[in-house]
Parts: C-alpha cells; structure tokens; sequence
C-alpha cells in the first residue's frame, strides 16, 4: 500500500481546522449549535450517497471510456503491426505449414463471416495441429524480413500500450524471439536436426499467436471499421490469388 505523504497529513488537518474556524465563526455570529448539528448531519449523511455515485457509477463510466479509448489506440498499434510485419510473416508461415488448407478452406472467405462466426473459428484454431516443415531457404527469408523489421518491433515493445494487451505481447514476444534465434545462426544451411526441430517449434508457436491475433483484428475491423475490412479482405494471406484492386 503506498504510504501516505507527510504534505498530504498536513493538508488534511489544515481541512479539518479551517472546517472547524467556520463553524466556530458560524456559532459566534448566531448562537445556533442546533441548526449547525442539523446540516452537519445532513451533509454527513450525503457524502455516502457521494461516494455511492462516485466510485460505483461515476468511476465505472470513466473507466470504461477509458478502456474504450485505450482499446482503439492499441488496435491502431496492432493494424500498423499488421500492414508493417504481421500480413506478410503471417504467408510465410502459411507456406510451411502442411495443414494450412485445412485452415485455409475456413479463413479464405472471411468478408461474409459474422462477429460470432470469427469467434468459433478463434475456438476451432486451439484444436488444429499445426505440421511446419521448414527448409533453409525459408528460414533466410524468414530471418532477413524480420531483421528489416526489428527497430519496429523493438519500439512495439516499448510502447507501454502494449502492457494492456497480453496476447498481443505475447505475440510480439514470440516474433522477437525468433527473430534472435535465427540471427543468432550465421550458417542456416547445415543445421542439425534437432536444431531444426527447435526452430521449427519457435516459428509454430509464433505462427500460432500471429493466427489468432490476425482473426480477432478482422473480428475489430468488421465490427468497427468496414473500409479497413474491404481492404483486409482483398489481401488476405490465406487467399492464393489475392488483389488489392476492386474488379
């Protein structure tokens, strides 16, 4: 618990004199200690209705717009992240992984999915195995684009927004760490085996968090942004023919 600070004592016992001066002044001018007791009981008993209004509905309300506007600032993050990294990292994984047309089949035509639609299809992706097979030519691409793009990730994770999202940091975590395991490899063409297997298992669980947090921002942007979801729609990585241009 924070300590309370020595000015804030002193204020508070200034509050408490000053309260006290004019009540005496008030008893001085009119000789009335009955009419004094009578509002001060009167103002004693509001300030629970005060506190009432206060902290349980005033306070609620703020709160919530609040978290509203913080929510909005964050997807703007998570949109940029998505336009800068996520979209194109997000078809790479796609094209090592050999039950992506599994996946594909569901997320392929997603401008006529509902809000609940979007969310089954976040709880059906928790069940689908994930088989990535990766190739050193892969992994250099994979490592060259995320290495063209750490000074963006780095200031995402610096940006204390960032604290407000878990899964999205855990996302960008993941991306991170990746990105460090194969810049710490200088030769990607003669891994053993079981480093391969770890990478492989890196890159599945970066893949995993990038699929989630690709569904639920379409989820935002059909919910609250249809131009930005036309947009999204048109280059969609799961899409094997995709085209910005509206024909």
């Amino acid at each position: 618990m924070k300590k309370i600070s020595q000015w804030q004592i002193l204020f508070g016992v200034s509050l408490v004199l000053l309260s006290a001066a004019v009540y005496g002044v008030h008893y001085l001018i009119f000789k009335d200690a009955h009419h004094i007791f009578i509002y001060l009981v009167g103002d004693i008993a509001f300030v629970f209705l005060e506190v009432l209004f206060v902290t349980l509905i005033l306070h609620q309300v703020l709160s919530q717009r609040e978290k509203r506007l913080m929510l909005n600032k964050l997807n703007m993050l998570i949109g940029i992240f998505f336009s800068e990294v996520g979209t194109d990292l997000l078809r790479k994984f796609i094209v090592l992984d050999k039950e992506s047309q599994k996946i594909s089949e569901k997320f392929c035509a997603i401008s006529n999915r509902t809000l609940k639609e979007f969310s089954l299809a976040v709880d059906k992706l928790k069940n689908h195995h994930h088989d990535i097979d990766i190739n050193e030519q892969s992994l250099i691409e994979i490592k060259d684009f995320l290495a063209s793009r750490r000074d963006f990730l780095a200031n995402l994770l610096a940006n204390p927004s960032m604290l407000e999202h878990d899964s999205f940091t855990n996302l960008l975590w993941s991306v991170f760490h990746l990105m460090e395991e194969l810049s710490q490899r200088k030769d990607l063409e003669s891994l053993s085996k079981a480093d391969c297997a770890h990478l492989a298992s890196d890159l599945e669980r970066a893949y995993r968090y990038l699929l989630f947090e690709w569904l639920e921002y379409m989820k935002h942007l059909k919910r609250s942004y249809p131009y930005l979801f036309s947009l999204a729609v048109r280059t969609n990585p799961f899409d094997p023919t995709p085209c910005v241009e509206i024909r």
